[in-house]
This record gives C-alpha cells, structure tokens and sequence, in this order.
C-alpha cells in the first residue's frame, strides 16, 4: 500500500509538516534568487515577442484555411476514433502508449487515470502537429518558425513535467514525505543563481570533473599566446611525425576539449598517435573588455597567427587544417583571405567538420534569425559588449528540449535527484561568452544574409574574400543526424572551392558522430567518390562504411600526398623551437568559466 496523506502517523505528520515548513523557506528563498540572477534580458524579449507573434500569425493563417481546418478536423476524428475503440479492448489487448521516453514508467500504461492523460497529450501533440503541416500557402521559414514555438508550448505542457500528474513523481513525494521536493528547489534555486535569461539546468555533476585533471589531458604545452588565443602543441607519441604539422581550429563559440575528452574517447590523443604534430587553438573566454573584436581579428589572431607561431616551433611554412563546426568557417575565411593575399601555399589541405559554409538553409537555428530577434541580440551586444554563453547554452538546448531541457527540469526539481556525472555533458555546460563586435557581425553576414558564399560578399581587413578561388585540397564530413549543422546544408559548401573536395558522411549527431574514435566501431560512415550539384544526389550514389570515419580521414590526407610520408622527421617537442613553452596544457585560457571572466572584468 502506498503512502498517502490519508493514513499518517503523529510521526508521519510531523515529517511532512516540517517538509512543508521547509519547502515554504525553500520557495522564499527561491523568488529572491530570481529577482537577483535573472537580468533583464534583451535577447529573451525579442525572442519571447517573436514566439508570441508568430503563433498569434499562424492560429490566425489557419482559422482563414478551410483545407487547414479540414485536414485537421478530420486528423482529430481518426485519432478519437482509434481510442475509443481501445477503450473496448480487453486489457491485455490494448496497444502500448507510444514509445517516449517521458512515459516510460508502468502507470503510465496500467494506471486508467494517468494513461488517460498521458494519451489525450499525444493526441494533442499531433494534433498541433497536423495543423502546422496542414497550413499549405504558408512560407517555408514562417511554417518552421511556427513548428518550433509549436513544439516548445507544447513539449512543456507534457503531464510528466507537473508534480500532480507524474507517476513516478508523486510517488517519490508520498514515500518521501515531500523531501524530493525540497530538495528540487534547492536545486532550481542553485541552477537559477548560474542562469541569465531562462533556467540553465544543471546535466552533471560538475564536482566530478575537472579540466586538466580528467578531462583535457593529453600532454602538450602552450607555445604562444595573444589576447585572443593560447596555442597548444602536444607531446608526441611516436618516435617520427610528418613533416608537415596539423593545426586544429576549434569552435570560438565552445571550450576545445570536446575534441580532447577523455584518454580514449580524444580526437587529439588519436591524431597524435597517428605521427602527427598537432597544434591546437584554445580559444580566450571573452567579457566586455574584447567587445571590439571583429570576425577579422578571429581570423588574424586565431588561424594566420598560430601558422606563424607553428612556422617559429618547428620552421614549417606550411600545415594542414583540421577545424570543427563555426572553427570551420573561420578557417575557410582565413584561407581565403591568404588565397586572396596569395599566401594560399601555407595550407596543403583543409578539413572541414561539420561546418556550414552556404548558409541557406541553417535548420532551425534560422528560427532565431530574424529581424525582431536578430534587432534584440544587437540591442544586448551594444549594451554589454558581449553576450553570455550561457544564453546560447539555453537556446542550443531547446533544439532538443525533452532530451536538453524538460528530462532534466524533472529529475532536478520534482525528483530532486543529483544529476550523474557525465564529461560530455559537463563539456557542454562550460560554455564560453561572444564579443559583441564578432556575433552580431557574424548573424547577420553569415545566418541571416548569406553572404559568405557570394564573391566578395565578404571583407576582411580591406580584402574582399572568395570561396570561388581557393584551391587547396578539401576533405568535408557532415554527419546524418546533425541538428546544428544539417548535413545537406553543409554539403552545398563542396560546391564552392575549385580545388578538390572530397565528402563524407557519418553517423550520429554532431558530436556524437564527429568525435567517433574507431576502437569503438560505433556509427559507420557513407562515402562517394563523385560530387554531384546536389546533396540528394550525392546520397543516392553513397556506399555504407563499417565504423569511424577517422581511419578513412587519415588515408585521404597520407594517400594524397598531404604529409609527405616519405619525409618523416624526428619527433618534435613543445619548447624545442623558436618559442619557449609558457605553461602546461591545458592551459589558462579554457579553465576561465563565465562567472570567473565576468567577476574579473567588474560584471555582476
């Protein structure tokens, strides 16, 4: 028999009266917590007055479509139909709830109350579902705007996110005599003292990790900085390395251990191991003070210095590029410019992972540019100078808000249970801030106006930059299952240089698929040797490859001749050059979290 307030002992009582005290001082406490961390918010304005706008425009579009209200009409009568005849099934016949992982406890299923509800939110779902596809004559970009805020009203009205119709939940608050519950808001009152515009949900158990110590290990020592970037060399493994080194360009918008994980699971580790000496950009987390950093100072401090910086290490002209995902269209810009300036020879070849060169299609991180909220984040980067990573942190996780968001949201605050320690989720949860002279610039040029892919749209410095020009050897792998950068978007970038392109597809997201390390033969890959206009016509051609891309990677970069495998030299050590080692990896520069950068640069 479960407890219930129905059947208390004095004792009993007592317990749940001081849970109660307890979840009042809790509550308190919480409501002034809110008050002081969550400033106001440019950015969430914009966005919030975008939503509103745009399902008023949609509900509206939809009540003046008779075939809108058709299709849909006839969707909800199907549905009805298909429950109430599992109504006069005998019990062991019924269909099983559908598969989802927000309702996967058994009351769900056995309960009549809770698997009444559970399907009446499905049937829902669905329903707004088909009113969205329904609406025919609307744009493209509006009807993925109005699927996304669709989706997000309605993924947090879900039974499982309230405390009164959560099986699992109320459970756990009857057993516990309410301590889950006090404890919840312990715990939203701590994630809201780390939040900015929205509740930055806590996925791990940060004490668990820490960068330089489990995470971020492999051996290297910094070799330069600037004010923008430290520059790692690592320590090689072999007794010989390539003649010509490898420069790994990270994301400016993430910290760059995700590509040195864990020993194992590291990108960099397996690079190194490969006879490669590899380089690596650790970018600065930037606060008020580096507001008037352009997309041009990236450029010349990041990718040309640290090829200067390699040139003075180990007295090689030239190097390979390896860059990842916004790092990717950074390099593309450094590499066009040196075409332009013709300094093109410094790099045999470039790797673009999962990197967005043609912007016409962003997914639905187009949702957020527009006009309206692109005019917000212009409002807060001229105020502040920057914009808090934990913003983008926010909007990243609403692109898969039951997996990022709301499971957390449930086991944090109505469980109240501590997350378990997981490093990429820690990875994910460090996040960096962006200068206000670089990301609007970098929205609006990129995102919002597709100017990248124009000849000339783009000016660096005085030089306009073109994709058009540049012929050196490029190897481009997307992966299928990508949310941030869909892998047909990015395949229109293999179109644009005149050297040759090579394209591969992995499996997996786009981390997951990305960092793929082959010991664990996890995901495959897709490979065509040809390169047609389009990227449905390049899958129809594709052949299926067991495990990592990264062995494949390596033979295109050894087999072309990108390394010179028949001129290894001595392996190098960080400090043997021109340049003196300036501290360890890691390095300072990725151990600065946000509320350090700010508290250090007079931010509250």
């Amino acid at each position: 028999m479960q407890p219930s307030p129905d059947n208390l002992s004095m004792t009993d009582q007592q317990a749940w009266n001081e849970q109660l005290k307890a979840i009042g001082e809790e509550y308190q406490a919480l409501l002034q917590v809110a008050q002081d961390h969550l400033l106001p918010s440019e950015v969430a304005k914009a966005i919030r007055d975008d939503m509103t706008e745009t399902l008023h425009s949609g509900m509206q579009t939809f009540f003046n479509d008779p075939q809108a209200m058709f299709e849909t009409q006839t969707r909800l009568l199907q549905d009805q139909l298909a429950s109430w005849q599992q109504v006069w099934l005998p019990q062991g016949a019924q269909a099983d709830t559908p598969q989802d992982r927000r309702f996967k406890d058994d009351a769900w299923r056995n309960d009549p109350f809770y698997r009444a509800i559970s399907e009446q939110y499905l049937r829902y779902s669905r329903l707004m579902e088909t009113m969205v596809d329904s609406l025919h004559n609307l744009p493209e970009k509006q009807r993925r705007s109005l699927a996304f805020y669709a989706r997000q009203y309605v993924s947090a009205l879900s039974p499982s996110n309230f405390l009164m119709s959560n099986p699992e939940v109320m459970h756990q608050t009857l057993e516990s005599k309410g301590r889950n519950l006090v404890e919840g808001l312990a715990r939203l009152r701590k994630d809201l003292e780390n939040s900015v515009i929205g509740i930055n949900v806590t996925m791990t158990d940060r004490q668990a990790f820490e960068v330089g110590k489990n995470v971020a290990v492999t051996p290297g020592s910094v070799i330069y900085e600037n004010e923008l970037i430290q520059l790692i060399q690592y320590a090689p493994t072999t007794e010989q390395v390539f003649k010509t080194p490898l420069l790994v360009v990270p994301p400016w918008i993430n910290k760059y251990y995700i590509l040195d994980l864990r020993p194992g699971n590291s990108m960099v580790e397996w690079l190194v191991e490969q006879g490669h000496t590899v380089f690596l950009i650790s970018w600065r987390n930037v606060g008020p003070n580096q507001r008037t950093l352009t997309w041009a100072d990236y450029v010349q401090m990041g990718p040309i210095s640290a090829m200067e910086a390699i040139e003075k290490a180990c007295g090689e002209k030239s190097v390979n590029l390896l860059s990842y995902c916004v790092g990717g269209t950074l390099s593309a810009s450094a590499l066009a410019y040196l075409t332009s300036t013709r300094r093109g020879r410094k790099v045999r070849s470039a790797t673009y992972m999962a990197c967005l060169h043609d912007f016409r299609d962003p997914g639905e991180l187009g949702v957020f540019v527009n006009d309206r909220v692109l005019a917000g984040i212009e409002r807060q980067l001229q105020r502040d100078g920057y914009l808090d990573g934990r913003v983008l942190s926010f909007v990243f996780n609403l692109l898969k808000e039951n997996d990022l968001y709301w499971s957390f949201y449930v086991n944090n605050y109505l469980k109240g249970q501590a997350p378990s320690s997981f490093d990429l989720l820690y990875w994910n949860t460090d996040g960096t801030n962006l200068p206000g002279g670089t990301l609007g610039w970098y929205i609006r040029n990129m995102y919002k106006d597709n100017r990248f892919v124009e000849p000339g749209g783009i000016e660096l410095d005085g030089v306009k930059i073109d994709l058009r020009k540049i012929s050196t050897p490029s190897y481009f792998i997307s992966t299928k299952e990508d949310h941030i950068s869909l892998w047909k978007s990015t395949y229109w970038g293999t179109q644009l240089p005149k050297g040759p392109v090579t394209f591969v597809l992995g499996g997996s997201g786009h981390i997951a698929g990305i960092v793929n390390p082959p010991h664990k033969k996890k995901y495959g890959h897709w490979i065509n040797d040809a390169l047609p206009p389009t990227p449905d016509q390049w899958w129809e051609g594709a052949t299926a490859q067991e495990g990592s891309w990264w062995p494949h990677w390596q033979n295109w970069i050894t087999q072309n001749g990108y390394v010179d495998t028949d001129k290894l030299v001595a392996a190098r050590q960080p400090g043997e050059g021109e340049l003196d080692i300036i501290e360890p990896a890691p390095g300072r520069y990725v151990r600065q979290s946000i509320p350090d950068v700010l508290k250090e640069q007079g931010v509250r």
